[in-house]
């Protein structure tokens, strides 16, 4: 219900349900399709999967985004990245939420045992003031009934923003970039994102949680680029 005639935050029509932040047609306005759930890319029909995997396999295992990198998402991303929007995370979780139940249904994905959103260093998010990936997973934690872990992964030191390098620099301006201490022995894990690009980010943190055990690892992401 809308006792108070909340609006959508994008086209300001009124919603049908106030805590969804978000109306129906500015929701089906995302671009989705249905995409691999091993690496992310575009695919005619939901596959567990594609060549992609085969060719340069990921170090995770599961991937769930909502969309691709695409106005209008890519909009709602930078106002909450960039402008300090940070009251869209729930509306931003609620879709990723949905993409979850998506790919239990398409993909089969089982539900990990701990969430942990990808670390800024503690410059970045003192700058920032807040860590917009955590601020997704916060909902996601609470309404899946999973723990949050937001201790055991660590970034260590600031690196130079991805999109400006070329794969090799990437794979360089990583180096040393993340720590893992877990808490628990944890067997399965998911990671929370806002954007992928390359997975350069992710391949690094997820090459670090295996040395302590991670067998399973999943990505969840807002878009995909």
């Amino acid at each position: 219900m809308n006792l108070w005639q909340f609006s959508c935050f994008h086209c300001k029509g009124r919603l049908a349900l106030a805590q969804h932040g978000i109306c129906s047609p500015c929701n089906r306005s995302i671009e989705r399709t249905p995409y691999c759930g091993g690496c992310g890319a575009v695919l005619p029909e939901y596959h567990r999967h594609c060549g992609n995997c085969l060719r340069d396999e990921p170090k995770w295992q599961h991937f769930v985004h909502v969309g691709w990198f695409k106005p209008p998402l890519t909009d709602w991303i930078s106002r909450f990245k960039f402008q300090q929007a940070y009251w869209l995370d729930r509306t931003l979780a609620r879709l990723l939420l949905l993409a979850i139940k998506n790919a239990q249904r398409e993909h089969g994905l089982t539900l990990p045992e701990v969430i942990m959103p990808v670390p800024l260093f503690w410059q970045r998010h003192w700058q920032r003031g807040y860590n917009q990936a955590e601020l997704l997973a916060q909902p996601l934690a609470k309404w899946l009934q999973i723990p949050l872990d937001t201790q055991s992964l660590k970034r260590t030191r600031a690196t130079r923003p991805q999109r400006e390098l070329s794969g090799k620099d990437r794979r360089r301006n990583l180096r040393g970039a993340f720590a893992y201490q877990p808490l628990k022995a944890y067997k399965r894990v998911a990671l929370v994102d806002d954007v992928v690009t390359t997975g350069s980010t992710l391949n690094t943190i997820c090459a670090e949680l295996r040395k302590q055990g991670v067998e399973d690892i999943q990505v969840w992401a807002l878009c995909r680029a």
